[in-house]
């Protein structure tokens, strides 16, 4: 393959794109170097970047850069592209609403594709009970107003957050964040009356879901009071914090007490949600119903657009002009969520959400057998992690995780890190990948921990 000169025809992604890692030139080939090389000097340093590359196209399991590299993708944008880039379907219904208006601001001129994209997240979240949705921007900005959502409806002031979880860079989601480089360290103070509490991490803490909730909801009542808190808010996956799965039992007792305490319980499903856990939400498979569910990500398949889906008793209680936002549910971010919608449920993305999981599950137990540095391999469906550790003592190894993910990338494999201790990789391809792509992905990897 020839390097991708300025006059070069790449393909608009999708399909289209040859499904093959190639690597020809050094990471950064010398056209995303000189494009790097100009963020540095246009760019704040704080919006910082993972993968050496300047990217010009993507689409199936592959992103190719400026100098004609096509990179195996195992990150989909941190979990956004989940039906694929540049999907026919999404890309066709971009660019026939483009053509017809651009933005009216919902709350000055609605549209039918806010009011469509609200009743499908109605009926698409867990729970068989009324629903309201309201549409937002980005993740943060929907748990921001899941927990005014919460406060108003409760008369609580008290926020209730997870160690080991993300919640967003805002200032209330970097209170809720538990971790503090790089997201929060020198940015406060941060919004008041938020708690943190330990939850359920099965690896680290050894315990049963029901011990680990017990823990939690003793904290919660004696350190905090049923009666000062508005919310409990806990993505039912962690994401940022390591992709830690909470023993079986532990949400199902959260829950009840929230039931029980008349608290409001928001499922931050930003990064787990639309399929991406082999079900269409996470909270399905630990058999929950939150009162509040925040949604991103996955859910526009690229688009800016986040949503707050809930109980309509719930939702109905901010006063009229209380929500909202000037581009909140901006009609082509609408239009690229009813497309991707529409490939979850018709494409057969959950079920291949599965077998990606149980491939990936497979071929890294079968690393582990040979190679304790693999202490914990977790997660569900297109979301799994593996937790690297030193082989003598079980202590997290930030070093040997930072070592194979920079290897992995030299080799052309877009691979995350993540993990309060830094010491875990995930896995979150798109749905549309093939499985010789991730097979080679993994076989980049295990070569990677070979040489480590």
């Amino acid at each position: 393959m020839t390097l991708i000169d300025e006059t070069s025809t790449i393909p608009a992604g999708g399909p289209t794109l040859e499904q093959v890692r190639r690597v020809v030139t050094e990471l950064p080939g010398p056209k995303s170097a000189a494009i790097l090389a100009r963020k540095a000097d246009a760019v704040a340093a704080g919006v910082a970047h993972s993968m050496p590359v300047s990217v010009v196209a993507a689409g199936g399991g592959v992103v190719v850069d400026a100098d004609g590299n096509s990179l195996i993708d195992l990150g989909s944008g941190i979990a956004v592209t989940s039906v694929g880039n540049a999907h026919p379907k999404v890309a066709a219904a971009v660019a026939a609403q483009a053509a017809q208006f651009t933005h009216t601001c919902f709350m000055v001129s609605p549209y039918e594709s806010y009011v469509d994209v609200a009743e499908a997240l109605n009926r698409l979240t867990p729970g068989d009970f009324a629903k309201k949705t309201a549409l937002f921007n980005s993740g943060a900005e929907a748990v921001e107003n899941a927990i005014k959502i919460a406060r108003k409806h409760t008369g609580r002031q008290a926020v209730v957050a997870f160690d080991h979880g993300y919640h967003g860079r805002t200032n209330l989601t970097m209170a809720l964040t538990a971790k503090s480089m790089p997201y929060k360290a020198g940015f406060g103070p941060f919004a008041p009356e938020v708690y943190r509490v330990p939850g359920s991490y099965p690896y680290r803490d050894g315990l049963t879901g029901a011990e680990a909730a017990k823990r939690a909801i003793t904290l919660i009542e004696k350190q905090i009071g049923a009666d000062s808190l508005a919310a409990v808010i806990i993505e039912p996956i962690q994401g940022e914090g390591g992709f830690i799965v909470p023993a079986d039992g532990f949400l199902d007792a959260v829950v009840a007490w929230c039931r029980d305490n008349g608290v409001v319980f928001i499922a931050d499903e930003v990064q787990t949600g639309f399929a991406r856990t082999g079900a269409m939400f996470a909270s399905e498979i630990f058999g929950i119903e939150p009162d509040l569910i925040t949604t991103a990500k996955g859910i526009a398949a690229g688009l800016p657009l986040a949503g707050v889906t809930g109980r309509a008793e719930i939702m109905d209680s901010a006063h009229a002009g209380g929500l909202g936002g000037t581009y909140g549910g901006n009609p082509i971010a609408c239009a690229a969520a009813l497309a991707a919608i529409d490939a979850f449920e018709n494409d057969g993305l959950v079920e291949r959400a599965q077998q990606i999981g149980a491939l990936l599950t497979e071929r890294l137990d079968a690393i582990r057998a040979n190679d304790p540095r693999l202490g914990d391999i977790r997660g569900h469906g297109a979301m799994i992690a593996v937790e690297f550790v030193d082989a003598e003592t079980g202590a997290p190894d930030a070093a040997l995780t930072a070592a194979v993910a920079k290897a992995c990338v030299a080799e052309g494999v877009i691979i995350l890190t993540c993990g309060t201790f830094g010491n875990v990789i995930r896995f979150l391809p798109p749905l549309s990948i093939g499985d010789d792509l991730l097979n080679e992905g993994i076989d980049v990897l295990a070569a990677a921990l070979e040489r480590a």
